[in-house]
Order: structure tokens, then sequence, then C-alpha cells
């Protein structure tokens, strides 16, 4: 009932907001709202209609669905964003090219605005009650953990809180003049009584100083410079790795994106903080992704102060030929204990662009490359073991806590954007529209080996029967999987055709998603 209500006010707030946009962008034009109103019905018509059935798919208008600002804004804007699109694409098969752009795209855009601040008005109304809410613990299983929460949560996290005793004290001094007293024994605190005779400490943003210490293989470096200004990390890391013994441990530093974030908008005042970090945003974030603004990113910055995510830092630690052995906070900086394991793993020149080629298994066990949208950090790929190790898999099958998923990334998820390069694999015959999802090695791995041998048999497929029985758990997806092979093998086409329908229906009509 509460569920209806709501629905049914955000409804009609919703058309009411549409209205009143389309009436004063109308009223912008020349010729008034009187002109404007009858040639533009049928455009404003069909708008309001995608609008509400986009909402309705997507939760905007779902009670629960928005508990936060966070919510509020990707549920907007993605709905909204997809509404105009749809309507626009229809204009434009049925060659409707009179309707006045200003009052297109202007009644979006201004509905949109105003949608974001009623909703921001009423999130801050619902959370000045939380505090009295009686199923507040509930409330709070809705929030994603923060970074630090995360964190704190892995193996390690500074342990060896009476290091100092056992630590050579040219080691100690060396830290404490470079960070002072209270730092060097926070890193204490991390790298314990490992530090010997044979250990070195730097603080340096060269591979060159690395390459040039005095002895040839060392048990332990420490490098106190964060690595967000090191302009080659990739050659500095691998630098480290050959100077260290196997099984030997190097700590190093990082502000991550999520911590300079707060950094910035605790420099600044209310409003001249959020207007800085949009222009650093543009300048560290845009800018060096795109091959045409990269020379302008390294000449304004000169590649110093660069933005790293707490995912890329690992991974590419990983990539380097590192396992990640501890993590904890230190003031602003994340600090990361690795340990050699094996030699870097070769780029080649790889750069990361918004289209990737995972290496799945597919077809009697042979490697084949599944196409998506770039959804994660960069080198994401290296620490898949660490995060399923972390945070083991949720409902559904998925890693719990994967905070390799970009902002966007987790969106496109959720409208399936991510997976539509797939349809490049169908085409090669790669992948069929219905069978079991394509798994990484490690993954597969995961697997049953009567489960890896049955399904390594068929082509994989672009929809899994995951979305037709949606099961819990690792053992149900297994399961499910065989109940789907079984039938396949007595009846190919109705065995996809009845899988294909059933997936869409719980997809559009029951909310089915796999995070």
């Amino acid at each position: 009932m509460e569920r209806r209500k709501f629905r049914s006010i955000t409804l009609l707030a919703d058309i009411v907001i549409l209205t009143i946009s389309f009436i004063v962008m109308a009223g912008t034009k020349p010729s008034g709202l009187k002109a404007y109103g009858p040639s533009h019905a049928p455009f404003f018509a069909g708008l309001v209609l995608m609008w509400i059935i986009v909402s309705l798919m997507n939760g905007k208008m779902h009670r629960g669905k928005i508990i936060n600002f966070t919510t509020l804004y990707t549920r907007v804007l993605t709905s909204n964003f997809i509404a105009i699109s749809m309507t626009a694409l229809i204009m434009y098969l049925f060659r409707e090219y009179s309707y006045s752009r200003t009052v297109v795209f202007g009644t979006a855009l201004l509905a949109t605005i105003l949608e974001l601040l009623f909703g921001s008005v009423f999130i801050a109304y619902k959370k000045a009650l939380v505090q009295d809410y009686e199923e507040y613990d509930r409330y709070k299983t809705y929030k994603k953990p923060s970074e630090y929460d995360l964190v704190m949560g892995t193996n390690g996290n500074g342990v060896h809180h009476d290091a100092a005793a056992d630590v050579n004290p040219g080691i100690i001094k060396a830290i404490v003049n470079e960070c002072g007293p209270e730092m060097a024994q926070a890193v204490l605190n991390i790298t314990g009584p490992k530090l010997t005779d044979r250990a070195a400490v730097l603080s340096t943003t060269t591979a060159f100083n690395i390459a040039g210490l005095s002895h040839d293989k060392y048990e332990y470096i420490i490098n106190l410079h964060r690595i967000n200004d090191i302009k080659k990390l990739n050659y500095f890391f691998d630098a480290v790795n050959s100077k260290l013994e196997y099984k030997g441990y190097f700590f190093c530093c990082v502000e991550t994106k999520d911590q300079r974030k707060k950094r910035l908008l605790k420099k600044f005042p209310p409003v001249l903080n959020w207007i800085y970090y949009s222009f650093d945003f543009i300048i560290k974030r845009i800018l060096p992704k795109i091959k045409f603004t990269r020379k302008l990113y390294f000449f304004l910055t000169r590649g110093e102060n660069a933005v790293i995510t707490r995912a890329e830092a690992l991974g590419r630690l990983s990539r380097a030929g590192f396992i990640i052995k501890q993590e904890s906070f230190i003031g602003n900086q994340l600090c990361i204990e690795a340990r050699k394991y094996c030699e870097p793993v070769p780029m080649d020149g790889k750069i990361y662009g918004p289209l990737i080629a995972l290496p799945r298994i597919g077809q009697q066990g042979q490697l084949i490359k599944v196409y998506k949208l770039r959804t994660m950090h960069p080198y994401s790929e290296f620490i898949q073991d660490y995060v399923y190790k972390l945070h083991d898999l949720q409902d559904g099958g998925k890693f719990k806590n994967d905070f390799r998923i970009t902002s966007w990334g987790a969106v496109c998820r959720k409208i399936w954007l991510d997976e539509v390069p797939m349809l490049i694999n169908f085409a090669k015959g790669e992948m069929k529209l219905v069978g079991v999802r394509p798994l990484s090695k490690h993954y597969f791995e995961l697997y049953k080996k009567e489960v890896q041998e049955r399904r390594i048999k068929y082509k994989p497929g672009l929809i899994p029967p995951f979305y037709a029985d949606m099961p819990a758990d690792l053992e149900q997806i297994q399961n499910s999987e065989l109940k789907y092979l079984d039938s396949y093998d007595k009846y190919p086409f109705l065995t996809d055709f009845r899988y294909f329908w059933k997936s869409w229906w719980n997809i559009w009509f029951r909310k089915a998603r796999s995070n």
C-alpha cells in the first residue's frame, strides 16, 4: 500500500514537473506557448509516456530504491537520459525534424534539474528523521561500505605495534627524518620486524634511483614518496621487483581517488569546493583518458599528482609481480605492503580504452576474447583473486563489495549497456543468444570439476540461465546451469526459447539483476 501511494505521488509529481518545464521552455520562444503548445503536443505526450515507462523500470519511482543522494542522482540522471534519448530516436525514425531543439531538450533538462532539486529536499528531510528510525540497522545495510571501511576489514592493517625494538635503528632514523616520528611509527606498525640490514628506505619518484641502489638484491624496499607523483609507474614497480629477492617485501603509499576528493572538498568552503573539484575532475580524470587531450594533460600537470584509485594501485602492483599482504590508512594516504612472488606481466604498450576484451573460457575450454564496455578501474583484472579472498561472493554469485567497479560502470551494468559489445562475439559465432555465462579462468576454477567438464561442451550465451532461475549462491548457480544443459540436450530450440522469454520477464517485471 505504501509503495503504491509513493508511486502515485511521484508519478503525479513527474507529470507536473514535465508540464511546468514544457510551458517554461515554450514560453522562451518568440511565438510563446500559444504557438508551440499545439505544434509540440505529440512530442510532449511521447516524452511523458517514455519518461514514466523508463522511470518505473529503472526504479526511480520505487519506494526504498532511492535512499540517499547517490541513488537519487544515479536513478534520476540515468532514467531521464534514457527517456529523452529514446524519444529523440523515435522522432528521428519518424522523420519528425520540425520540433524546436530548445523546447525538446530544454524540457528534459529543466525537468531533470527540478527533480534533483525536489528530490534532494526530500532526501534531506528523510535523513533528518533517520536517527529515530526503528530499523536504522536495516537502513544502514543499504549503504555501500566506504573505502576506509573496506580497508579496515582487510588482513593486516598495521599489526606490529612493538616493531621498533626489533628494527635496525638506522632504518628508523631514516624514516623519521623523512616523514616525522608519528608517521614513522605508523609505517613500522605495518612493516614489523622485517626491516633488517638488507632493507632500503627511499623517497623517490624515478626508477633510476631504484636501479642505482648499491646491493643487487634486498629483502625489503620502502618508498615513502606517494606513487601519485611517479610518471612511469609500471617501470618503477618493475625496477623494484628486479631489486627484491623472491618473497621480498615492498612498501609504498598512495593518495586514493576517494581520499583526494575528501581532501579537496574540505580545503575550500561549500559551493566553491564543488566548483574546484569539478575542474579538478575534468583535468585529472577526463583529459588523460582521451587520446587527443592526453598531451594537454601532461602539459598542465607534468604527470604529477595523478589521481589513482585503490583498485588501480593494487592492480598495478599485482601486474608487477606482487601479492598484496596488508593495507592501512595513515593520515590521508593508503599504505600498502606487497610481497614479490613472480616476474612482472609485460604490458606491451597496452592502453586502457572504453572497450575491453576479456579472456573467458569458451567452447571446448578454449580462451575467447569477450568484448565489453569498461566498467572497472584500470588494472582491476590483476586483483580478482585478491577481491575474492577479501570479500568472497554475494548472493547472485558476483564478488561482494567489489571496489573495482567505477560509479559510471555500476550504472552501465544496471542497464546492461556494458554487455552490448558482446554482440561482436555473437556475430563471430563464439557465443549464442542463450547459454551458460562465459567465465574467467579464476571464476571457472571455483566450479565443481564435473560442472566444468560439462559446461565447456557448449557455446556460452549472451543471456545466461541465471536470469530465469535467479540462484542465490555459487552452488545454486551450478545447479541452474546443469538444469538448463539437461533440458538443452533434449530440446535445444524450445529450451532456449523458454529461457529467453522467462529471463526477459524476470528482468522487466521482477527486477532481476546481476549486480
